[in-house]
């Protein structure tokens, strides 16, 4: 398996430090008697592009669903930037620079694709109603930004020539493409990928690194990536976590946590060494 990344310099085994973008501390997710999440920490560096990985079932995506605003956690705390965002509703987080997609594809399929990534610019909005129904000048100039944003979008995703097609009358790995452009429209600090991978051929996987190469290099963020694609996490990030049955197995570069005896376990369906010795 390829190990070469270009994902940055790993911040290692640690719950938050100054400078860190995304810091995770101690946090708790409880479903009934299933502790989805167990006191999971971690921390995202500065133009840093890190790999969330685990089994099925692991935690991954009440993970992301914690760090955007979908879910509370029952205890700990989420820090963006330093600014503890845990108690803050999901527009507010998506205003502070978190955008994200989804394991499930979250698109309006009856909208074209042009309207689908323009949704992603809410974010932005400050005129309110009365201003964009008068076309007041407030309106106008964030119209203007929207447009120049969705043309930027369409240019770095290769979609200009879909941008009137309904996103039900695309291809899979396009409407992927398009659901990144509704996360990246708002320029967020922090991009969340659930899954960018699934469903798609050897040839878009290549084509999504290079992709991810170039969103982090132009738009200088952090993404954290939950992905099952070993052979993309392996190139493309260079800082990984590892998660099973709700906790934090392993937290490194690439190559510390492929041979991380629990992760192999968690993987092979083994009991992980610190059970064991437990």
């Amino acid at each position: 398996m390829a190990t070469a990344n270009t994902g940055g310099t790993p911040r290692l085994m640690g719950d938050g430090a100054p400078g860190d973008l995304l810091a995770v501390r101690d946090v708790a997710v409880t479903f009934g008697t299933i502790a989805a999440l167990d006191g999971v920490s971690f921390s995202v560096g500065p133009d840093e592009i890190c790999g969330l990985i685990g089994p099925n079932g692991s935690g991954k995506t009440t993970l992301f669903n914690c760090i955007s605003g979908f879910c509370l956690p029952r205890q700990g705390e989420v820090l963006l930037g330093g600014q503890p965002v845990t108690r803050l509703p999901r527009h507010s987080r998506a205003g502070l620079g978190i955008g994200r997609t989804f394991q499930n594809l979250a698109l309006f399929p009856s909208m074209s694709v042009r309207d689908n990534i323009l949704v992603g610019t809410q974010p932005l909005g400050r005129a309110g109603f009365w201003a964009h129904a008068l076309a007041l000048p407030v309106a106008r100039r964030e119209a203007a930004v929207a447009e120049q944003r969705l043309g930027e979008m369409l240019a770095l995703l290769d979609l200009t020539d879909v941008a009137a097609l309904p996103a039900r009358a695309l291809p899979f790995g396009t409407a992927k493409r398009v659901e990144i452009g509704r996360a990246l429209i708002a320029h967020p600090r922090l991009l969340l990928l659930d899954e960018p991978a699934c469903g798609l051929n050897h040839a878009e996987v290549d084509e999504l690194l290079a992709l991810l190469q170039r969103i982090r290099a132009r738009f200088r963020l952090s993404i954290l990536l939950v992905e099952h694609h070993m052979g993309l996490v392996m190139r493309a990030c260079g800082h990984v976590v590892a998660l099973a049955a709700g906790s934090k197995i392993a937290d490194g570069t690439p190559e510390q946590v492929q041979r991380n005896p629990d992760v192999v376990a968690a993987y092979l369906g083994a009991e992980p060494a610190g059970a064991r010795a437990a």
